[in-house]
């Protein structure tokens, strides 16, 4: 279903002409004439026709009947609707309609829309029309200007719970020990705390309110109450010195194998999953959110237990001490919590909404510093000033948001303890001008008093930092409860010694719901190279991506061997596949570190050999460490061709059964090309090459070259072969000849006129 104002536009002037009775249930704005022109349109099915509007011209009535069906395919960035009336023995197209892939989500829901009518109507159901301004499966409102139900989507929005705590339990289970010694320790050092207040009650009442009535001091009975006072002091200080630092490692471990857990799964995870996040969000999250967690765990949730176990222990003493006066010490109590719990939900959503814009502060600077040198070659320093400053602002904004509720909370909190309090001094003054108690449990009351407020008001600033580490401990646990579309088998088969055999069996793929790869048959020998060809968007990178697995077929099954690739683990098949692409990247670290990343137990000897076959031994030994020379990030501080080439040493130190070569000499000149080519000469023998490159001519030397279009496999067979049938590659191999031909001439007619004498000054004013 389209979007609110759609709908409602369809239903007021600008709406077909509905037959009494009939319905809007969904409706579709298409952008693209049939000449791929961008043009206005609309599409509205009702309960009886499917209605069409192009160009601001008359509405078109497409009546349903059985048999007729709505078809949806896309390429290239251009979807299609296609309305078929499958009529028995034949299949007539009655209408097409094209939009760009920005109103994909709302065609596939009007097909769907379609076919549920089309059921309805065999079952001989008038479905019920839809209601605009809801959502068809809850009925929900819709929020204006948008499709998206915010109750079917609560799941990914949902503010974090504090429960969601709970589940770091599992990373605390290996130190239960330490834990339930940390407890201890923390009652232990709590009920030191609670013996002080008690001891003044013989202090007042047995020396000083006596020797202010005459009575002489007894100094050992002193001394004893004050050595008491003393030992109780100093053995809450050791127990809670014992507790902090126990406690404190061991949420540290806790925070560490959350960290460390957390980047394992991360790197498990299909790329598919990565191509829908920021790389500052996730270094956000396992960073700055792991390190909120362990502050939480190490300080917060301590304080928290010892509040709790305070409070309990000491509205047991003053119970026990007198049950009237305890009552009114807990007077304030229902209302501290009720603005805790009032609170508490605007934190979670608040704090959910500052992590997600501290990410948006990360994302900037994880897109700006590895880009730097794009930045400062267009000169765009002050946009991304601005970008930064504009995220900061945002952040800024948010937690302004926040601080307002919270400044008011806490004061308030205060001020409801000392309300509390001034009520504990009437009623105890009250109490001890009856006789019912004496000036030194009054005393006493007021001193446990002071710590019960005290650890109320701390427990309610707890409430913030509880929801602090709730809000972390959510986006965290997002990555642990992604499950990789590539996913391991139950039971994998040992890889062993591949040959390097590659059969696809009528493969098929789909990247969300465009089609990429459709029913792809092709057998690749052990040892033999295959070139992959064909325009821009065919499908040749996908392939290759298959092959690597980097995602799992949709449709078919890819064997190598003859054994599916997604019956191996993951990481055993890998090591089988040597990768060179087109922008190789490389690692912060030495030159030889970079050769060995796939190989790190690699000797000096096995990299040097291998740079060596991969032509790049002599520009090593040039630079200042040669082999133990820094590279820069991303390989800074190399040219593009030095770069390949220690990507492709990498790729021969692992010596893989199957290469993988996708565009490894577009991005250099051609003398660079050159000595690329004869590295890769070196790396292709005794391989499985399956190469992909814009230049034709790269390519002479494969056994078998291979032409895609639009997801399929269109010619297969050796150079001369294909270039006699004068068919897909022919044409692609004519085009680029005639594109370099032209660009001779232009280069040709530059070097003539720069070498032609130049008119003076005087010619030009002369003419």
């Amino acid at each position: 279903m389209q979007a609110t104002h759609h709908l409602a536009a369809a239903e007021a002037d600008d709406h077909p002409p509905l037959d009494g009775g009939d319905n809007v249930l969904a409706t579709l704005q298409v952008d693209l004439d049939e000449q791929l022109r961008f043009a206005p349109g609309r599409l509205v099915l009702s309960e009886r026709a499917l209605w069409a509007r192009l160009d601001g011209g008359p509405w078109q009535r497409h009546g349903l009947s059985p048999g007729m069906s709505l078809r949806h395919h896309d390429h290239a960035g251009v979807g299609t609707l296609s309305l078929v009336d499958e009529a028995p023995g034949s299949a007539r197209l009655t209408a097409t309609w094209r939009f760009t892939l920005g109103a994909n989500v709302q065609a596939l829901r009007l097909v769907k829309r379609f076919e549920q009518v089309q059921a309805a109507h065999a079952r001989g159901v008038v479905p019920e029309g839809d209601d605009p301004t809801r959502c068809p499966s809850c009925r929900a409102l819709l929020p204006p200007d948008s499709d998206e139900c915010v109750v079917c989507s609560r799941e990914h929005n949902e503010p974090p719970s504090t429960w969601v705590l709970l589940r770091l339990g599992r990373f605390a289970r290996p130190y239960r020990k330490e834990l339930i010694g940390g407890f201890m320790l923390t009652l232990a050092s709590t009920g030191a705390t609670l013996v002080p207040p008690y001891l003044t009650i013989p202090l007042m009442d047995e020396v000083l309110i006596p020797f202010q009535n005459g009575q002489s001091i007894d100094r050992g009975y002193v001394m004893l109450l004050l050595s008491g006072l003393l030992g109780a002091g100093l053995l809450a200080w050791a127990l809670g010195w014992a507790r902090t630092w126990l406690l404190a490692l061991v949420s540290e471990r806790i925070a560490a194998d959350l960290r460390v857990t957390a980047f394992e799964h991360l790197l498990g995870l299909s790329l598919d999953y990565f191509g829908a996040k920021r790389t500052g969000d996730l270094m956000a999250r396992i960073g700055s959110e792991t390190d909120r967690i362990s502050v939480f765990l190490s300080l917060h949730a301590l304080d928290f237990a010892t509040d709790v176990l305070l409070l309990v222990m000491t509205s047991v003493i003053l119970f026990s001490i007198n049950p009237w006066l305890a009552l009114v010490t807990l007077i304030p109590l229902p209302f501290i919590g009720w603005m805790i719990h009032r609170v508490r939900d605007r934190l979670r959503t608040g704090f959910e909404k500052i992590d997600r814009v501290w990410g948006d502060v990360t994302n900037v600077l994880a897109d700006t510093i590895p880009g730097i040198r794009v930045v400062k070659a267009f000169a765009q320093e002050s946009r991304e000033a601005n970008r930064f400053r504009d995220a900061n602002q945002a952040n800024l904004a948010v937690n302004d948001r926040l601080n307002k509720t919270w400044s008011l909370f806490t004061p308030t909190v205060t001020l409801l303890t000392d309300i509390g309090l001034l009520v504990v001094w009437a009623f105890g003054i009250w109490q001890v001008s009856r006789g019912e108690i004496t000036v030194g449990v009054l005393t006493a009351f007021l001193a446990y008093i002071g710590r019960f407020y005290g650890r109320l008001d701390s427990m309610s600033r707890i409430v913030s930092v509880t929801q602090k580490a709730a809000a972390g401990a959510k986006r965290i646990f997002d990555i642990l409860d992604h499950v990789s579309n590539v996913p391991e088998p139950a039971q994998p088969v040992p890889a062993g010694q591949l040959q390097g055999g590659v059969r696809l069996d009528g493969i098929g793929f789909r990247y969300g719901n465009r089609s990429v790869i459709r029913g792809l048959e092709l057998d690749i020998r052990p040892g033999e190279m295959i070139g992959l060809v064909g325009h821009s968007g065919s499908g040749k990178s996908t392939l290759v991506n298959l092959i690597c697995r980097f995602y799992d077929v949709t449709d078919g099954r890819i064997l190598v061997d003859g054994t599916d690739i997604r019956r191996f683990a993951v990481a055993d098949y890998r090591r089988h596949i040597g990768l060179v692409l087109q922008e190789p990247f490389l690692f912060f670290g030495t030159v030889a570190e970079n050769i060995a990343y796939g190989k790190p137990g690699a000797t000096r000897d096995e990299i040097v050999a291998a740079a060596r076959a991969a032509h790049a031994h002599e520009f090593i030994l040039r630079l200042p460490q040669g082999y133990d020379s820094l590279v820069g990030e991303r390989g800074q501080g190399l040219s593009g061709g030095e770069r390949q080439r220690i990507s492709i040493a990498r790729a021969l130190l692992i010596d893989p059964k199957i290469l993988i070569l996708d565009e490894a000499t577009s991005a250099v000149d051609t003398e660079t090309e050159k000595e690329i080519q004869k590295a890769l000469d070196n790396l292709v023998q005794g391989r499985t090459t399956i190469a992909i490159a814009h230049r034709l001519s790269t390519l002479r030397k494969a056994d078998r070259l291979v032409v895609m279009d639009r997801g399929e496999i269109v010619e297969v067979g050796p150079h001369d072969e294909l270039m006699a049938r004068q068919g897909a590659y022919w044409r692609l191999y004519e085009a680029q000849a005639r594109k370099a031909e032209a660009d001779g001439k232009d280069h040709d007619a530059v070097l003539i006129a720069h070498a032609l004498p130049q008119p003076s000054a005087h010619d030009v004013v002369s003419q």
